[in-house]
């Protein structure tokens, strides 16, 4: 954060030319609208200049020449979503106490410069949503510490065991570029990681159990939307703190089981049999605890998007208030465990696209499922009766319990009389009541009803 003093020096920047200022330490113009061209002009006198932060005026462009050798040593170089002309700025290897390099958004593409990976940048390098390319062997690794951002750029290759060298990141996201190959063993080394993201790559193989391994306090592990294959370590159990596990869209073939996590996605994948009872121990959806899931992310965009409501739905500023159990398309089998209806926090919970059965169970909401705001258990085979006490998820705008083999009533008063889109209930032969149809009545459909239930009779059907 730059210094109270801002103000006043914004105005004399209005009269004055800032390369006349040569007594200037602190420049900060982040967040305006500034426009024109920056060149080496600007800089001429600023010898004593520390702190340059243009972030986040995209009509600005930074035109310096590719022998320009500036007059002063930056510590903080913060260029964010200005236009830099000429790719990878050259001037940058003169500076030689860099601590904090953003330069994201910033049109940069093609190789970074090989005198790059020399650099000493101490705590903080944003190269995120460029079109960067080559490998990240390229990077000042040596001896990094604190946050690495590069997320949405073409890198490729490998993971580079030098990555592992870096031991003091705390937080590293690579996600949305063309990484191949496995996680090498060695990220076990990296015991200060807080935030952890691989995303939407082409990573491949089976996660190495070092990943468990890694600093007791990672809170996130996103490795979803890659090719990883085969079954999840036991190891990640030792991931006491984490608190947002993504495994969704890969090919993993086991079930996850640990203790803690707040938001746990692992759909799209080929898990298969029951859902475990320990789903039902996770205690960051029981009670709240005094760790923040952002803990030690500072200064990081990411968001999560999470499967809420039928719908993709990004978070960001409000994702301490999801608490989200994703298990959809991974062919699990067998019944609901009571376990999970404990889960007091749950706000979003999706089992659709499974093969599970049985009947929902009635403590869904007297297990106090109070906070339910999503429930889908679409293309599933339960049976029986929609539990009455399903009336009473006070906060449930969302539900879909189509296409499976319920009958009966559906139930009707508060929450659910909300809920008026036939569409939800679609695909079960025997249900009946509002919104279907069909409704509730007597005579007309006595025999089939008898025949289907075995003399017990339980409900009866009259088309309108």
């Amino acid at each position: 954060m730059a210094p109270n003093f801002l103000l006043p020096l914004l105005i004399i920047i209005n009269y004055v030319s800032v390369g006349q200022l040569s007594k200037l330490a602190l420049l900060a113009v982040s967040n305006n609208s500034l426009e024109g061209v920056v060149s080496e002009v600007h800089f001429a006198n600023l010898s004593l200049l520390e702190y340059l932060d243009t972030t986040s005026n995209r009509k600005l462009i930074f035109n310096i020449s590719c022998e320009y050798k500036p007059p002063f040593q930056l510590r903080n170089v913060l260029l964010g979503s200005c236009k830099i002309a000429y790719g990878f700025p050259q001037w940058l290897q003169t500076q030689r106490k860099l601590e904090e390099l953003v330069l994201s958004n910033a049109s940069l593409y093609g190789l970074l410069p090989t005198w790059f990976r020399k650099m000493s940048i101490v705590s903080y390098l944003d190269l995120s949503h460029n079109k960067i390319s080559g490998s990240l062997k390229n990077l000042p690794l040596n001896g990094f510490t604190g946050s690495l951002l590069l997320q949405e750029n073409l890198f490729n290759g490998s993971i580079p065991a030098s990555l592992c060298k870096s031991t003091g990141l705390t937080l590293l996201d690579v996600s949305g570029n063309r990484l191949s190959g496995n996680i090498p063993d060695c990220v076990e080394n990296l015991q200060h990681m807080s935030m952890l993201i691989f995303s939407s790559n082409g990573l491949s193989g089976v996660l190495p159990s070092s990943l468990g391994n890694i600093s007791s306090s990672l809170s996130w592990l996103k490795l979803n939307d890659n090719n990883f294959n085969g079954e999840l370590p036991g190891e990640l159990r030792n991931l006491r703190f984490l608190r947002l596990l993504d495994l969704g869209n890969n090919d993993f073939s086991e079930t996850y089981q640990n203790g803690l996590e707040k938001i746990l996605h692992v759909g799209h994948n080929n898990l298969t049999g029951p859902i475990p009872n320990c789903f039902g121990d996770l205690n960051g959806m029981i009670e709240k605890t005094q760790l923040d899931i952002r803990n030690g992310s500072s200064g990081s965009d990411e968001n999560v998007i999470q499967v809420m409501k039928g719908m993709n739905l990004e978070y960001a500023k409000t994702l301490d208030l999801v608490f989200n159990m994703d298990l959809s398309s991974i062919k699990l089998t067998g019944q609901i465990p009571l376990k999970i209806t404990t889960l007091t926090l749950l706000v979003g919970l999706n089992l659709s696209h499974n093969h599970l059965s049985g009947n929902i169970p009635d403590s869904i909401s007297i297990g106090n499922m109070k906070a339910l705001n999503s429930l889908d258990f679409s293309d599933n085979q339960f049976t029986g009766m929609i539990p009455p006490s399903m009336a009473d998820l006070n906060f449930l705008s969302f539900m879909n319990l189509s296409h499976n083999n319920l009958s009966g009533r559906i139930p009707i008063g508060n929450q659910l009389q909300t809920l008026t889109d036939s569409s939800i209930y679609a695909g079960n032969r025997d249900l009946c009541g509002a919104p279907l149809p069909k409704q509730p009545g007597f005579g007309v459909l006595l025999e089939s009803c008898c025949s289907r239930n075995n003399g017990d009779i339980s409900f009866l059907c009259l088309q309108r």
